[in-house]
């Protein structure tokens, strides 16, 4: 059993796969170019925002944005405590300093209660100058973007969503990647549009924001690539990732988009009782993790080790909170986090992906509950 499924995917996808691979190599256009530009309209059309800009990976996404907006030394951004590590590590890349706030018991993304905490913290010590705050979709989830986004504007704070993991996901009409003053989202294999390595994007309506991040992307051009005018970085997408992209958003849009939310609602009439995954009303999650809460630490893993033992994997998403990272320490946290502190000890993803059918999701779910029982 897989916990994602690429393999499968791969399989479904062969044909044409395959086709627009051996295509891009033939034409010996490597990176950039007419593949790569043609994806960023879509990406930007699906999302529904002005530009999309590909780069090397969703931390590089992150990091390009933060230098577009100028964040650096002294700055003050807030990070959800219970996220993946690169949401910090970003911020701290730009030599600003991550703040960390809670998120939500119930759907694993950003507290606006506990954020405006931490920006008050901050304003009341007077060291650093509150910036930006980063809002997780963790799981496939969009954040709480009705209660986050009017404490950022309050305090005059940029919004960058976070969507590494939520491409797809929407509340409303409004999907993932337009939320905010610029998104960001990741293209690794395992998230729910993935490429054959590694890639990523940013997303913003703003045309100077845009103009400065392709520059960024490489070495800090100006109009003229051997005209350096800014210090950047090396973060292009290459066309075979390009290719495959498209390839997988077709596939994303036409059925996998559907079929993994399927998938989940398999889950929960299976694992009815349980604490299973809350989706808002008015909100799509497009499943990146389906994850359960447990009682404890010591349920937790034992569930996990008897999965293990039946041959089904599992993961913990994550262990330990972003405040407690051994790179973080000695940094100072300005609000507590408890219900970050009790997820990292009770919550397990459970397979997921669009090619889960009903027959290895009732195999996962007998499982869980014999387990449990």
């Amino acid at each position: 059993m897989e916990f994602r499924d690429l393999k499968r995917q791969y399989q479904v996808l062969k044909p044409e796969m395959d086709a627009a691979i051996l295509e891009t190599v033939a034409s010996a256009g490597f990176i950039g170019g007419a593949r790569v530009k043609a994806l960023e309209e879509r990406l930007a059309a699906y999302a529904g925002v002005k530009h999309c800009v590909t780069c090397g990976n969703g931390t590089d996404a992150l990091q390009l944005m933060l230098m577009a907006w100028g964040i650096g030394p002294g700055d003050a951004v807030f990070v959800p405590d219970f996220t993946f590590f690169a949401s910090g590590e970003a911020v701290a890349f730009v030599g600003a300093t991550p703040v960390f706030y809670d998120v939500c018991p119930d759907t694993f993304n950003a507290s606006a209660g506990s954020l405006e905490a931490a920006v008050r913290a901050v304003l009341d010590e007077g060291v650093l100058t509150p910036k930006a705050v980063i809002t997780v979709d963790l799981y496939g989830l969009p954040a709480d973007y009705p209660a986050v986004e009017p404490v950022a504007k309050q305090y005059g704070l940029k919004v960058l969503e976070d969507a590494a993991q939520g491409f797809g996901g929407r509340i409303g009409d409004r999907r993932a990647c337009s939320f905010g003053d610029g998104a960001c989202t990741s293209f690794f294999p395992a998230k729910p549009l993935g490429c054959y390595g590694d890639g990523g994007a940013v997303f913003t309506n703003d045309d100077e924001t845009a103009a400065m991040v392709r520059s960024l992307c490489v070495h800090g051009k100006g109009t003229d690539k051997y005209d350096n005018v800014r210090i950047g970085m090396n973060s292009r997408l290459d066309a075979v990732q390009a290719a495959v992209l498209e390839v997988k958003l077709d596939a994303f849009e036409q059925t996998e988009l559907e079929a993994v939310n399927r998938a989940a609602r398999t889950y929960d009439r299976l694992l009815s009782g349980l604490h299973t995954p809350v989706v808002p009303e008015g909100y799509l999650s497009s499943w990146a993790q389906y994850t359960l809460r447990l009682p404890d630490r010591e349920t937790r893993d034992g569930l996990q080790a008897a999965l293990k033992a039946k041959g089904i994997p599992s993961m913990v998403y994550y262990p330990k909170p972003m405040h407690s990272q051994t790179a973080f320490a000695g940094g100072r946290q300005y609000v507590p986090c408890p219900n970050t502190e009790c997820l990292c000890g009770t919550v397990l993803s459970l397979p997921m992906h669009p090619y889960l059918d009903e027959e290895t999701a009732a195999e996962v779910a007998r499982a869980v509950l014999e387990f449990l029982k």
